[in-house]
């Protein structure tokens, strides 16, 4: 019983290139118990030791100040229908289980290797810094024996991860948990920055450091973790699991998630999951109360290439404006003229804002008295508006975000320079589209063109026709991988899959930290940047990204990609516990 040395939880170093309501379980007899406080306290000794070795993988809105309280038409909503919660929800037939988990770590001497790759990376196969991946493979074999004795492991594209965990009834949908392997990497530079090696996977007492200890081993591990010692403790699924882990999420899973989406819905079929959990949302503590974000939506995502092409020649004799000029201009005046953030009814930002202003006791009463009415009355709606977008990061996830990241242009301090582009980044509201971006770039830029005498085409068409110009002014998806916003997740009090979710993120919370009373809020939310899921939309409407980690009163992408990376080691725990207790409330659960 427990995890002897085949479960070490190292956290294994690998760089990559760079609405709501209630559902019960179907076999509720009686109130559901909550596990007990040990699984919290495994961070004994033994357990830490094992910390030691794991390395390389593991919004804020600020409130507005009290303003005049306005009175807007329309009917006030009560604060329970604003955003009503699910009760806690822990497994009753395995509840058992729950109690045979109790100090159960310990540990060995387990593979510590340090692995790297690139953001130039040639086709696998060909270029040999893909093969860092394999002894990252040999790792798990040796952490998990359980698991790859039991599950079925099938590699897609040589380095994607598929485990397969049959259940005993097959008529029931399976659950789905993903995550990836790789990590940022690590800049040469600033190794000496480091409080420790950024390899080290050094424990202090309370976090391991490392690259990755965030985002995403630690998920990819705790769910392993969790897989492993459910196994350990002869537990057998009636509800299939599967597992999914990509090898290039970071440079948006062109080979891996890619590979692995196509891999699965062949296998499986559209709509053929209960449910998927990736990695995303985490927990926060702000406004005078404790929320859980899980992600129930993404923005969608296009790079725009902005390319002036004009006669070149000797810079002793300039023309007014040279491409880089013209270009300065035009940047300058897109800047100045982005799309205008709204916040919208029906969006999961809209969700997110009722949740506050229902559970977020610090926030001005101006904005709750606002929202209790926004329903229904348009200036009740952007009175909220303009109280949360007093914070510039709350704004920044309601609407489409544009910044200049790339420039070029010119070779030659006395040579004109025949061309100059940029690229601007654009992450796309729920409610838009990459169309709306695009009409929105031609619009913004077309009068520009004129001004310069440009021929211009965008997207693929002419929008100036064969006029002779001095110049030419083209848009394009600058990489070719422009991305619609992700389907939104169902949140309603009918929509299963989210009740349970939001149970077991409570009764997770709740026990781990012996809370008799309901401690935690969860809050509907949306990642702005994209994650695996994108290549998983057929598998299921109901992809949540969300890990359970509790990143307290700081921001969920502080320490995120950069010096310094670290992951508590309590709030590691409490995600193996929460990827345990979905598994079994899952299983139990004939509503999904």
């Amino acid at each position: 019983m427990g995890w002897r040395a085949s479960i070490p939880l190292r956290l294994f170093a690998m760089s990559s290139f760079g609405e709501k309501g209630r559902v019960q379980p179907s076999e509720l007899p009686q109130p559901a118990q909550s596990p007990r406080r040990s699984f919290s306290r495994l961070a004994s000794l033994k357990w830490i030791l094992t910390l030691v070795f794991a390395s390389a993988v593991c919004y804020t809105f600020q409130p507005a100040s009290d303003g005049i309280l306005a009175l807007w038409d329309g009917p006030e909503v009560g604060t329970a229908a604003l955003c009503s919660q699910a009760t806690a929800l822990s497994p009753v037939k395995n509840a058992g289980l729950f109690k045979t988990l109790a100090n159960t770590y310990s540990t060995d001497e387990f593979l510590h290797r340090r692995t790297q790759s690139y953001d130039d990376l040639g086709p696998i196969g060909e270029d040999p810094r893909w093969e860092s991946f394999g002894p990252f493979h040999g790792y798990l074999l040796k952490a998990y024996p359980q698991a790859h004795a039991t599950l079925e492991l099938t590699k897609v594209n040589t380095y994607g991860l598929v485990y397969v965990w049959k259940g005993t009834d097959e008529s029931l949908k399976p659950l789905l948990l993903t995550g990836h392997q790789d990590v940022v990497p690590v800049n040469p530079d600033t190794y000496d920055s480091w409080t420790h090696p950024p390899f080290s996977g050094y424990f202090d007492g309370k976090f391991v450091w490392g690259r990755g200890s965030r985002d995403d081993k630690s998920g990819l591990i705790g769910i392993l973790t969790a897989v492993e010692l459910l196994l350990e403790s002869n537990f057998q699924p009636t509800r299939g699991v599967v597992l999914a882990f990509g090898f290039d999420e970071e440079v948006s899973g062109r080979r891996g998630a890619s590979a692995l989406g196509e891999y699965l819905l062949s296998t499986y079929g559209e709509n053929a999951f209960a449910m998927l959990v990736d990695e995303g949302g985490s927990i926060a503590e702000q406004y005078g109360g404790t929320f859980a974000l899980p992600s129930v939506a993404e923005k969608g995502y296009i790079d725009v290439r902005v390319e002036i092409a004009a006669p070149g020649g000797h810079s002793s004799v300039p023309p007014a404006h040279t491409t880089i000029g013209m270009l300065a201009e035009l940047l300058v005046h897109y800047e100045n003229n982005p799309i205008e953030a709204k916040l919208s009814r029906g969006t999961p930002t809209y969700w997110h804002a009722e949740c506050l202003a229902a559970h977020a006791p610090e926030l001005p009463s101006s904005f709750r008295s606002a929202m209790r009415k926004a329903s229904s009355s348009d200036k009740a709606l952007k009175a909220a508006q303009d109280e949360l977008f007093q914070d510039l990061a709350f704004k920044a996830l309601v609407g489409t975000t544009q910044a200049i990241d790339v420039i070029g242009g010119g070779v030659k301090s006395n040579a004109l320079p025949e061309n100059a582009m940029a690229v601007i980044n654009h992450r796309i509201a729920s409610d838009s589209s990459v169309s709306v971006v695009q009409e929105h770039s031609i619009a913004t830029l077309e009068g520009l063109a004129a001004k310069f005498n440009l021929s211009f085409t965008a997207f693929g068409s002419s929008i100036t026709g064969d006029t002779p110009a001095y110049g030419s002014l083209a848009l394009s998806d600058a990489w070719g991988t422009a991305l619609e916003p992700a389907p939104v997740t169902p949140t309603g009090a009918d929509a299963a899959p989210y009740q349970l979710l939001s149970g077991t993120i409570k009764s997770t919370f709740n026990a781990h930290r012996d809370l008799t009373q309901d401690g935690i809020t969860v809050v509907p939310s949306i990642v702005s940047g994209n994650t695996d899921t994108r290549y998983y939309w057929k598998l299921t409407p109901h992809i949540f990204r969300y890990t359970h980690y509790n990143t307290g009163s700081g921001s969920a992408l502080s320490g995120v990609h950069t010096v310094n990376e670290a992951c508590d080691a309590q709030n590691f725990v409490e995600m193996i516990r929460f990827f345990t207790t979905l598994i079994l409330n899952a299983d139990e659960s004939t509503a999904l």
